[in-house]
């Protein structure tokens, strides 16, 4: 019983049939890029996605017939309002990378409630202060919010689900934190009608059709995009853990059922995640964020012109056996975890006449390779639970020079996704755990079967020292810019 998945990304919409094998085929990829009208602002159109997400979606089912479910990952808090009697968005969507709320959730501190303005949560209160401003329309119900994953079962369903998973639902910033239903408290604050809500559902549970679609076939799967990840890894036990290096990077690490003790942010710098949920059972996470990763070779590409493509990046730094002692700290939008610093900046250190083009481009590799550590760390110091190996997808888990630098920065075993981007497997485990396809998420967790095993090549003294000249960069990147670095959220 095969599954097809759509995943829609930040720069657009994949859809994929996978078997009950786990192998993943019939991918189909519609580019819808966002718009970026101000520095700062990040608008999507919601009406092109819903036509990528038919398109897509009828091309797969045309190649690989009748499917037995469908699954949908999507990127996380993107905020889309919509009119429930057309269907049509009351105006741009805001990307998760938004920033014109910031002013809001500063305001929103001085109220003892904290909200980052990479949520959903001031996002729809911004939407709403200009299609509803009064807020008349959303309180009778002539509204919908959604993240992206609503959207997509709504324009699936042709508009009979208003519905969002809990792991979405968990990071739109409007949840109480035990993962039970939509904070009254927050709400109120940013005057958002109840109304305007999906219902939170399982992330896996048949929930309604996909009556759009040839066959109808049952919509069972949801989850947000890193969530999604995490389970396409099989990271099902507590303790095991997947980073996804893309253009930022983001580590993942299941606790099972045990609820995170820190509310929004742990010492360490990681933030609580609903994992998943299924037969009302949430299985809780934790999350370290790196704001930069495959941004940097971008950079070496497109702006330094010292790598003609990604992968020229690996040939470069393969030209020479070590950096020299030079150090790059990936801090192009600041540092997240474990420091939090908005205010931090990209950093080289200890260049000297003899740095060349292959110590720079193997540097860069390494910062990000460290920063991955950094984020390691900063998990099992919040959750108390070791990772014993790390699986790793996204675009730089391509580059073998990167690889091995973060097996050595890690110091354990990095195992290699077996398809690129994980995501579309979770989304399929989650639907075909509801329709049979794998029983469980033992079943799940049986299903792993990593491209390559990377082991670490430094000894225990080697890791050591390279971590202590690593942290020693580090603080040198901080505090860039004193404005920024004192703002937190």
């Amino acid at each position: 019983m095969s599954v097809l998945v759509i995943d829609v990304g930040t720069s657009g919409v994949r859809g994929a049939v996978v078997r009950p094998d786990a192998s993943v085929e019939h991918i189909h990829h519609i580019p819808v890029l966002p718009d970026t009208p101000f520095p700062g602002l990040v608008e999507f159109d919601g009406t092109a996605i819903a036509t990528a997400v038919q398109e897509v979606a009828a091309r797969c089912l045309a190649d690989g017939g009748p499917v037995a479910a469908v699954g949908i990952a999507n990127q996380r808090a993107s905020t889309l309002v919509w009119d429930r009697a057309t269907g049509e968005p009351v105006g741009p969507g805001l990307g998760w990378q938004d920033l014109r709320t910031v002013g809001t959730c500063l305001e929103l501190q001085g109220q003892g409630i904290r909200v980052a303005p990479n949520a959903s949560a001031t996002k729809l209160a911004a939407i709403l202060d200009l299609a509803d401003p009064d807020r008349t329309r959303a309180e009778r119900g002539e509204l919908a919010f959604g993240t992206i994953d609503t959207w997509v079962a709504w324009i699936l369903s042709g508009g009979d689900l208003h519905v969002t998973d809990a792991s979405n639902a968990g990071v739109t910033g409007l949840v109480h934190g035990d993962g039970d239903g939509w904070s009254a408290n927050l709400l109120a604050a940013l005057r958002i009608p109840e109304a305007v809500l999906p219902e939170i559902i399982d992330s896996s549970g048949v929930v309604g059709a996909a009556r759009t679609l040839t066959g109808s076939p049952p919509i069972a799967g949801m989850a947000g995009d890193q969530q999604a990840s995490l389970i396409g890894q099989s990271c099902t036990a507590a303790g095991q853990a997947k980073a996804t290096f893309g253009t930022g990077g983001m580590l993942d690490q299941c606790l099972g059922t045990t609820r995170p003790q820190q509310a929004v942010r742990g010492p360490a710098g990681t933030i609580p995640i609903i994992a998943w949920r299924r037969s009302g059972t949430i299985t809780w996470g934790i999350e370290a964020i790196m704001l930069s990763a495959g941004n940097c070779v971008e950079w070496l590409r497109d702006d330094l012109g010292i790598i003609e493509d990604a992968a020229d990046s690996a040939t470069v730094a393969a030209r020479c056996a070590d950096t020299g002692d030079v150090w790059f700290v990936p801090a192009l939008l600041g540092l997240g975890t474990p420091v939090w610093d908005f205010g931090a900046r990209g950093t080289f250190t200890g260049i000297t006449r003899g740095s060349g083009r292959p110590e720079m481009v193997r540097a860069v590799l390494e910062g990000v390779a460290h920063r991955g550590a950094d984020l390691l760390e900063s998990a099992e110091a919040d959750s108390g639970l070791p990772i014993h190996a790390l699986r790793v997808d996204g675009g730089m888990t391509s580059n073998d020079v990167f690889t091995q630098a973060l097996a050595d920065a890690c110091g354990r075993p990095i195992e290699i996704s077996p398809v690129l981007e994980a995501t579309t497997l979770g989304a399929a485990f989650l639907a075909g755990m509801a329709v049979g396809t794998w029983a469980d998420e033992d079943d799940v967790a049986e299903a792993w079967t990593p491209r390559a095993v990377i082991e670490p090549t430094q000894t225990t003294t080697e890791r050591a020292s390279a971590r202590e000249r690593w942290l020693a960069a580090r603080s040198r990147a901080q505090g860039a810019v004193p404005e920024l670095s004192g703002i937190d959220f």
